[in-house]
């Protein structure tokens, strides 16, 4: 048993405590051995009680051997990336994640990082075995004299520390993340030889140069920056493999204490030279650097080096497409690539080391953006306007642009100009309730009007007028309740007219005659076989006034209904994301396209065919036609007031929506916080036009860019049904107007048609 008096040695004489440290040092190869020292520091210098207990040596090594040995590099926390593309190439848009880090491979990382890790924080990390007897007795000399934890850690005993605490931050509470976190981070003997314990199962378990790289990927350096690579991004704008010996240097300096040996702040630059400056003199002692080096290291001042890089952790950094990438996060739950079922998605997200590839095109989307902030100006004062812009791909359902006019910030801080409010999207994917459509909803009455078997060219009375209730049904019962008054943009455009004018012109009157010959909840019907459904999750209604509009719907929802007509009836639910990639670099697949029929493509031709006459001679979204050779199709809508404007359209390979409207509240009311709520948007002029026109402008700037590419550039739409047209054959489309050149969008006119 030792002798308790001496606070040092345990009772071992001078000549017992060199001798049994040589012989441990020789032997520290080996588990039995290193058992051994462990257990002698658990008796003596580590933890005292065990003398005053009188715990012998051999109960300290058979307790040391009894701890936890099992611990595994990898797995841990890292940063997810998100792609979009320009001209073709991948061009990453945002990172997000809870720890910034990246793991690199061994020939990623600059050997001098390498060394000076070795330099600055375990000298003999190639000769111990997981613990360095020499480091540990200082440590516990330091224990013993009441001066603290006083190191005495290796790479391997730091990486095990560091383990923890990743591995504490993924656990599924708050309170369980912190007490975890609390229970790695304490500074006490028996934290200590857990850490030995594991550290020597480490050594035994992985290569010298697995360990160091694993220390390397996952280190803290301060500000949420975990690994050399991300450090070096931060605080140099460099990657690992390219530092320079003064710079590794001083990025291995700022782990022994990261928050005040960091880069980020210049008053820290003194302590971190002092301790670069030591790592340096430490590399030349091991023969790591030459005299040159070390000196011309020495003489470099921090501030020539030191390039900071803002941080870019989540969507708020994401450039003209943060809504979007919010909109791809917030799918993780049903991206099946990452998992079996929600749970495990998120949980594989939060672990990170994904690379998304979305399915966004960023030539297009700048097209977008730049028409709608300067159209739509995200400043406007006097009422709350809000516009947004989406595209999609019709027979996929790819979404290539997803733009609004309110930058996004989803802070505390955010100004009226800025919202975390996605307007293209339903509440679960950004929050927004929808906006009702108007008139753009009648293409789901055309397209039941020509299920049951009516043409285009049938006549219907088109007049203003109030119809009873009872003359409408759903599911084949007769309404009840108030009367529905119906009324048109203009009162000459009453009287009996065909279907396909009555379209080109948004004839409410027409479409309320149509649906008297059809049933409300058939419709209804339609527009959910095509993807329609309110923003805020209730079921869409079915009242006689829905036709002309009044559910509010999403403009992605409204974009990819148009788009199942262009498809030739073919309904593809909207996906972001392309393709996945593990940390490991395996290809995890993307959001296939999920499609099916919704309409027979002799239906959906003939809605085209119908469709197309609204881009043409009097039809509401002429003045939307870029005229470029290019068949387009689509349909107008405007709210009640003209407080809410749509366009959507498609062409073959392009389907697109505009939304343009009052975000705030009831916009028929004057609020304190909507002082402009009542300001109709066709008796507003905004950025040199009507403000109702915004949605041709920036639709028809889209267009053409659209058109522009041979990738997007669409063509003709398939023959109409004959019998559905007219009842005979021999149909002959509209004309397509004569190519002319491409040219920038030019403002229209101030006032063209615009209609219920």
């Amino acid at each position: 048993m030792f002798d308790r008096t001496s606070p040092f040695d345990g009772g071992l004489t001078g000549h017992e405590h060199d001798n049994s440290w040589r012989s441990l040092a020789r032997a520290l190869g080996g588990m039995l051995v290193a058992s051994v020292i462990a257990g002698a520091l658990v008796a003596t210098a580590v933890t005292p009680i065990a003398a005053v207990t009188g715990v012998t040596v051999r109960d300290s090594i058979q307790a040391f051997e009894s701890l936890p040995a099992d611990i595994e590099l990898g797995g841990h926390e890292q940063r997810n990336e998100i792609y979009a593309t320009r001209d073709g190439q991948p061009v990453r848009i945002a990172d997000v994640y809870d720890q910034n880090r990246e793991d690199l491979t061994w020939e990623e990382v600059s050997p001098f990082l390498k060394d000076a890790a070795v330099a600055g924080e375990d000298r003999r990390y190639y000769e111990h075995g997981g613990i360095d007897p020499q480091s540990l007795t200082r440590a516990a000399f330091g224990y013993l004299t009441g001066s603290g934890d006083s190191g005495g850690s290796t790479i391997a005993m730091q990486l095990v520390k560091n383990i923890r605490i990743t591995e504490s931050q993924q656990l599924d509470t708050e309170e369980a993340r912190a007490a975890a976190y609390k229970d790695a981070i304490r500074k006490s003997p028996a934290r200590k030889v857990e850490e030995m314990r594991l550290a020597i199962s480490l050594d035994k378990r992985y290569t010298k140069k697995e360990i160091l790289l694993a220390y390397l990927n996952l280190a803290g350096f301060g500000r949420a920056t975990y690994g050399v690579e991300a450090a070096s991004e931060r605080y140099y704008s460099l990657s690992a493999k390219d530092l320079s010996l003064a710079q590794s240097a001083s990025l291995i300096a700022i782990v022994q204490t990261p928050d005040s040996y960091n880069l980020g702040d210049p008053a820290n630059y003194p302590k971190n030279k002092e301790r670069r400056d030591l790592i340096l003199g430490n590399m030349l002692e091991l023969k790591q650097v030459t005299q040159a080096q070390h000196d011309e290291a020495v003489a470099t001042p921090i501030e020539s080096y030191v390039k900071l890089q803002d941080p870019t952790n989540g969507c708020l950094y994401a450039s003209d497409a943060k809504f979007f990438c919010d909109y791809v996060v917030r799918n993780v739950p049903y991206l099946t690539a990452l998992g079996a079922d929600a749970e495990e998605r998120k949980a594989n997200w939060t672990r990170g080391g994904y690379q998304i590839y979305t399915t966004l095109d960023l030539n297009q989307q700048d097209v977008a953006q730049q028409q709608i902030d300067a159209r739509a100006p995200a400043t406007e004062a006097r009422f709350a306007l809000g516009s947004a812009a989406v595209a999609v791909q019709p027979g996929t359902g790819r979404i290539v642009v997803m733009a609004q006019n309110k930058s996004f910030n989803n802070t505390p801080a955010a100004t009226p100009a800025e919202t975390s409010v996605n307007f293209s999207t339903d509440k679960e994917f950004g929050e927004s309730a929808g906006f009702q459509t108007g008139s753009t909803y009648k293409i789901f009455t055309l397209t039941r009007w020509l299920q049951a078997g009516h043409t285009v060219r049938e006549t219907v009375n088109g007049s203003e007028r109030t119809i009873p209730a009872s003359q409408f049904k759903c599911d084949g019962v007769a309404g009840a309740g108030d009367p529905f008054p119906v009324g048109n943009d203009t009162s000459n455009e009453g009287g009996m007219q065909s279907v396909i004018s009555a379209t080109a012109r948004s004839v409410n009157g027409a479409f309320a005659s149509m649906a008297q010959k059809l049933d409300l909840c058939e419709i209804r019907d339609v527009a959910e076989s095509m993807g329609v459904h309110r923003a805020d999750g209730k079921p869409l209604d079915t009242f006689p006034s829905s036709i002309l509009g009044t559910n509010q719907i999403a403009p992605l929802t409204m974009a990819n209904a148009i788009a199942t007509i262009a498809a030739g009836g073919t309904y593809c639910a909207p996906i972001a994301v392309d393709r996945i990639v593990s940390a490991e670099g395996e290809e995890l697949g993307g959001q296939a396209p999920d499609c099916t029929t919704a309409i027979a493509a002799n239906i959906a031709a003939t809605d085209a065919y119908a469709l197309e006459s609204v881009f043409q001679g009097g039809g509401t979204a002429v003045s939307a036609n870029p005229r470029d050779g290019v068949p387009i199709m689509g349909k107008t809508g405007t709210t009640d007031g003209s407080y809410q404007n749509w366009l959507i359209g498609a062409t073959t390979k392009m389907a697109m929506a505009v939304w343009v409207g009052n975000i705030k509240g009831d916009p028929a009311k004057r609020t304190a916080k909507n002082p402009g709520g009542e300001q109709s948007l066709r008796r507003v002029t905004i950025a040199g036009t009507n403000g109702a026109n915004i949605k041709f402008v920036v639709f028809k700037a889209m267009l053409q860019s659209f058109n522009a590419n041979p990738d997007y550039r669409g063509g003709d739409f398939p023959e109409p049904d004959p019998a559905l047209v007219n009842g005979r054959g021999n149909v002959r489309k509209p004309s397509t107007p004569a190519p002319t050149p491409t040219t920038p969008a030019a403002p229209v006119p101030t006032a063209p048609p615009v209609e219920p």
